[in-house]
């Protein structure tokens, strides 16, 4: 079972737009130094919308190789169309990677029966741990605790990641929860407290900026020391807020630069942060206390 501060890791870019390998590699030695629990791979704050499948499998397995088993790696292959989405999880398979995780189809609006049909066959098609993965303000497509108390049982559907920020929700699902089934928290801002609950880590944006404190966090809700936590918590409040002032990876892709671990590359149609945000977001770093690499 995956837990703590497992981050959704960037991907680096160049400035036109071409994948940086040599970032990534820095990036990857960064957060294994700086104690980051695990990394999650192509999912949207490593711009999964905008790679192609050669891109997106490519990056998995560099990713793989790089950490060469050093921690947990969880690639990211959900996709809005089913067949897609077997044809990116079975590429992390081969690739190597410990688990995949699920976004539910966006867009197109599925029903919860084809929300269970949808995940049941992907975990039919490819033997490696599945994560589910809900984040309904993205896909306009919200998976109920009912419809994930249908798939928690598949033998390598192995969690969920909840990033409605919404505590009911979070509860209800760590109800259903057990030794082969986790809860991940999706929503940095409330994710002290929904491990507080019960949760088993945090899927996190703000780990790319502070991973150290994130980890540290994480560390200390799992034990059961709320007050450790909460007092590292307040200090990254302002970043779990301000990385999402514009639509993410924006804010998280620039502050990620500031630090000098990466090139100013974005791919459309997202761009680079708005100059009138960069003190907010520096503001927030600083609250953190991040330094640059």
């Amino acid at each position: 079972m995956f837990q703590g501060s497992i981050v959704a890791l960037v991907t680096p870019m160049h400035e036109d737009g071409s994948l940086d390998e040599a970032s990534l590699r820095k990036l990857i030695e960064f957060h294994i130094n700086e104690g980051t629990d695990a990394l999650v791979v192509m999912g949207t704050t490593g711009e999964s919308a905008t790679l192609n499948e050669k891109e997106h499998c490519h990056v998995i397995r560099q990713v793989v190789d790089m950490v060469a088993g050093r921690i947990p790696v969880i690639a990211g292959t959900g996709a809005n169309s089913t067949s897609e989405a077997i044809d990116l999880t079975r590429c992390a398979e081969e690739a190597g990677a410990d688990a995949c995780l699920l976004v539910t189809p966006y867009y197109n609006k599925p029903t919860q029966e084809g929300l269970v049909l949808h995940y049941k066959t992907i975990a039919e098609a490819v033997d490696i741990p599945q994560i589910l993965y809900n984040v309904p303000g993205r896909t306009a497509c919200n998976m109920l605790p009912e419809t994930v108390a249908q798939l928690k049982d598949v033998s390598n559907i192995v969690g969920v990641k909840d990033a409605t920020g919404d505590m009911a929700v979070g509860k209800a699902l760590i109800d259903l929860s057990d030794d082969n089934f986790a809860v991940y928290s999706g929503d940095d801002a409330t994710a002290c407290q929904l491990i507080l609950m019960g949760a088993k880590g945090s899927i996190t944006v703000t780990g790319n900026v502070a991973p150290a404190k994130n980890h540290q966090m994480c560390e200390k809700a799992l034990s059961g020391n709320a007050d450790g936590a909460k007092a590292i918590d307040d200090l990254l409040q302002p970043l779990h807020r301000d990385l999402f002032i514009e639509s993410s990876p924006i804010p998280v892709k620039w502050a990620v630069c500031e630090l000098g671990l990466i090139e100013k590359g974005i791919r459309l149609p997202m761009t680079w942060l708005s100059q009138q945000y960069e003190s907010t977001v520096q503001q927030a770093m600083s609250v953190a206390e991040t330094s640059k690499r």
